[in-house]
C-alpha cells in the first residue's frame, strides 16, 4: 500500500506598516502591508508555489484589499 500526502499550505507574511489614506473608511491610519503565499506541498514539504498575494490591511476598520506586486514594492521602497 502507497500513502501520498500532498496539499496545499499558505503561509502569510507581514512585509510592512505605512502611513496611508484607507480608501475604504477614508481615515489616515497604518496599513499593514502582507503577502500571502500558496504552495503546494508533498509529505509536508512546500514544493511548487501555486499563488503569492500582495494585501494590505487597514488598522482602523479592518478593511482587506489587494494590491499589485509592482505597488506592494514600491511600499517597501518608501
Amino acid at each position: 500500500m502507497v500513502f501520498l500526502i500532498f496539499g496545499l499550505r499558505t503561509k502569510v507574511t507581514r512585509s510592512a506598516v505605512v502611513q496611508q489614506v484607507c480608501p475604504h473608511c477614508g481615515q489616515r491610519a497604518a496599513q499593514v502591508l502582507t503577502r500571502r503565499s500558496t504552495k503546494f506541498s508533498l509529505f509536508f514539504i512546500p514544493l511548487i508555489p501555486v499563488r503569492t498575494r500582495h494585501l494590505q490591511q487597514c488598522t482602523f476598520c479592518a478593511a482587506e484589499y489587494p494590491v499589485s506586486r509592482a505597488e506592494a514594492e514600491h511600499l517597501l521602497a518608501a
